[in-house]
């Protein structure tokens, strides 16, 4: 299990290095596998460049080499995206995360050559993330397991597109080696019996410990008690996306004292009935309130 890491605001939405501190400690603490940092949940659109790179150096340096570190390097402009990855500094990173580009709704070929520039310029290894429902196009299977074919480097698919049939299709065909990880915490149990490997969770962010056993005891084949685990955490992971990403992980986190609810702009937190729904399940789930 990863996790892909909030980013924790201050009430003046200055970022709050502080609760930051506690959250990649915990999540160590707690067995999460790695952290991906700067990805959708992290807030990304609303950092400046300075502190997306702080933000970055800041985990790099708390995590310690403790776990391995993913960066969502990403965006809609190729050319960027390639200056990034030869300009960027990766002293203890891992490997990038890199979405589909958004808005511009590119072709199956589009998507391929993007991705191509990126394999061809990154240093690490490169994570496809396809993520239909944020950027407006699906990259097809066709297109992931070309891309896994073809590019060594490129080692993996954090697959968030629901799609069970696509999905299914790329862990039939894909190369043994690459990597098909789960983007969507609700249906991580039946993609792993499927062949996926794990998750990356926003839902780790708040239950690292449990959420990893439950990956575990699906990939060691105990599905009966992995899938207690997957069904005690439904309506919470219901709550978790009712208003967006990362309003309910934030709202879980605030409720359990971790931080301050606060996003940026355009992003807003929940509503007092979401917040209080969250906060009677966490109860009901015996986490002090």
């Amino acid at each position: 299990m990863g996790v892909a890491l909030i980013t924790p605001f201050k009430t003046d939405e200055s970022i709050d290095y502080d609760a930051l501190t506690r959250l990649v400690e915990y999540q160590i603490k707690s067995g999460t596998d790695y952290l991906v940092v700067c990805g959708t949940t992290a807030e990304t659109p609303t950092l400046t460049e300075q502190e997306k790179e702080d933000v970055t150096r800041f985990v790099v340096r708390c995590a310690a080499g403790r776990l391995p570190i993913v960066l969502g390097v990403g965006g809609n402009n190729t050319k960027a995206v390639v200056e990034k990855l030869t300009t960027t500094d990766f002293k203890g990173i891992d490997a990038i995360l890199s979405v589909t580009p958004y808005y511009n709704k590119p072709s199956q070929e589009g998507l391929y050559q993007h991705y191509a520039a990126i394999a061809k310029n990154s240093p690490l290894p490169v994570i496809l993330y396809n993520v239909p429902g944020r950027t407006g196009v699906n990259m097809s299977g066709e297109t992931t397991l070309r891309l896994a074919k073809e590019f060594k480097n490129i080692c993996a698919v954090k697959e968030a597109s629901g799609n069970f049939a696509q999905i299914d299709e790329i862990i039939k065909n894909k190369p043994e080696d690459f990597m098909v990880i789960s983007g969507d915490d609700g249906i991580t149990f039946p993609l792993i019996t499927l062949g996926a490997v794990g998750v990356i969770s926003v839902i780790g962010n708040a239950f690292p410990s449990e959420f990893s056993r439950m990956v575990r005891l699906a990939l060691e084949g105990d599905y009966k008690s992995a899938r207690l685990i997957h069904r005690h955490f439904n309506e919470l992971i219901q709550l978790l996306f009712v208003e967006g990403n990362p309003a309910g992980v934030k709202s879980m986190l605030a409720v359990m004292g971790f931080i301050d609810n606060t996003l940026r702009l355009p992003l807003v937190p929940n509503t007092i009935k979401t917040y209080e729904k969250i906060r009677v399940v966490l109860n009901e789930l015996n986490i002090k309130c």
